[in-house]
C-alpha cells in the first residue's frame, strides 16, 4: 500500500485504570499491534519494520497482538513471522486470531503453529498468567467462530480478580456485559480507515444512510449486503477507548490498509500503561 494511502505510523499512549490491580503491577506497560494483513499490498515492509523497532524501543512488559495477520493466503503468515520474531518484551508476546485467520480449522492451526514457532503464544479460548494469578490474560476465539465461548471461559476466574481480555472483534465487548472484563483489547475495524472530524467514520455514516441510498449505489459498496452486520455492528467503537459500566474497551486502528486508503485515521501502535484505580 502506497505511503500516501496509508499515512505514517502513529504511537498512541494511554493510561488505563484497573480496579483491584496489584500495587506491584502499577505502571505495567503493554504494547498492542493488530490487523497486519501482510499480503504484499495492505502493509508495507517499511511500516512493519518501523512498528517493530518502535515497539522494541519502548521495552514493554508485555506485547499483545489482536488478529488478522493475513488476508486470504495462509502462506503469508511465514513472511510475516520472519519479522514478528524480532519483537521483544519482558513477559512474552501473546496473540489472538481474527476472522481472516480462522476461516477454517486448517488455516487457524497453521497460523497458530507459525506464531508459536516465532516465539509468540497464540490463545484460542485460553487463560494464561504472564503476570501471575493476580492479573490473568484471556484470549478469546473470534466472535464469529463456532468456538467462541467467552462466558464459559470468564466464569472460571474469581469475580474479585481483574483481567485483560484479547478479542479481535470489538463487538465482543457487547457480549461481555454480564462478565467482569476490566480491559478488552481489540482491532478489526482499521478505525474505519476514513474518519471524518466531528462526524465519525465513513463506514458508520454509510451504514446509517443505507436505508435511503439507491440500490445501484448500495450494490457498489462491498459491506452493504445482507451479511454486513456479521462483519461489524458497533461503529461507535471503531477506535479508541470506550466504557460500558466498569468494563473498558480499547480499539487499535491497526497497521494494514485496504483501498481506498486512510484519511484522518493513520496506522497505530498502542502503548497502554496500567494504573491502580
Amino acid at each position: 500500500m502506497h505511503a500516501l494511502l496509508t499515512g505514517p505510523l502513529t504511537t498512541e499512549r494511554i493510561a488505563i485504570a484497573i480496579k483491584d490491580l496489584p500495587l506491584g503491577l502499577h505502571d505495567t506497560t503493554l504494547v498492542q499491534l493488530t490487523d497486519f494483513h501482510f499480503d504484499g499490498r495492505s502493509l508495507s515492509k517499511e511500516l512493519l519494520v518501523a512498528a517493530i523497532a518502535q515497539c522494541n524501543a519502548i521495552r514493554p512488559d508485555l506485547i499483545v497482538l489482536t488478529g488478522d495477520y493475513i488476508t486470504r493466503n495462509t502462506r503469508d503468515i511465514y513472511l510475516l513471522t520472519a519479522y514478528l520474531r524480532q519483537l521483544k518484551s519482558r513477559q512474552g508476546i501473546y496473540a489472538v486470531l481474527g476472522n481472516h485467520d480462522s476461516a477454517n480449522v486448517s488455516m487457524r492451526l497453521t497460523i497458530q503453529e507459525a506464531l508459536d514457532k516465532a516465539g509468540i503464544t497464540p490463545l484460542w479460548n485460553e487463560i494464561t498468567y504472564p503476570f501471575g494469578n493476580e492479573l490473568p490474560l484471556v484470549g478469546l476465539a473470534d466472535l464469529r467462530s463456532r468456538d467462541y465461548c467467552a462466558d464459559r471461559l470468564l466464569t472460571r476466574l474469581p469475580p474479585q480478580t481483574p483481567r485483560i481480555v484479547l478479542a479481535h472483534n470489538p463487538d465482543t465487548f457487547a457480549e461481555l456485559q454480564s462478565q467482569r472484563a476490566d480491559l478488552v483489547l481489540s482491532g478489526h475495524t482499521h478505525g474505519g480507515q476514513v474518519a471524518l472530524p466531528g462526524i465519525g467514520t465513513a463506514p458508520g455514516l454509510i451504514m446509517k444512510l443505507s436505508p435511503w441510498l439507491p440500490q445501484p449505489i448500495k450494490s457498489r459498496i462491498p459491506f452493504l449486503n445482507k451479511d454486513c452486520d456479521r462483519v461489524f455492528k458497533h461503529w461507535e467503537w471503531a477506535a479508541g477507548l470506550h466504557r460500558l459500566g466498569t468494563n473498558q474497551l480499547y480499539v487499535n486502528r491497526g497497521l494494514g490498509t485496504y483501498l481506498p486508503g486512510r484519511l484522518f485515521c493513520p496506522p497505530e501502535l498502542t502503548v497502554i500503561t496500567l494504573v491502580k484505580s
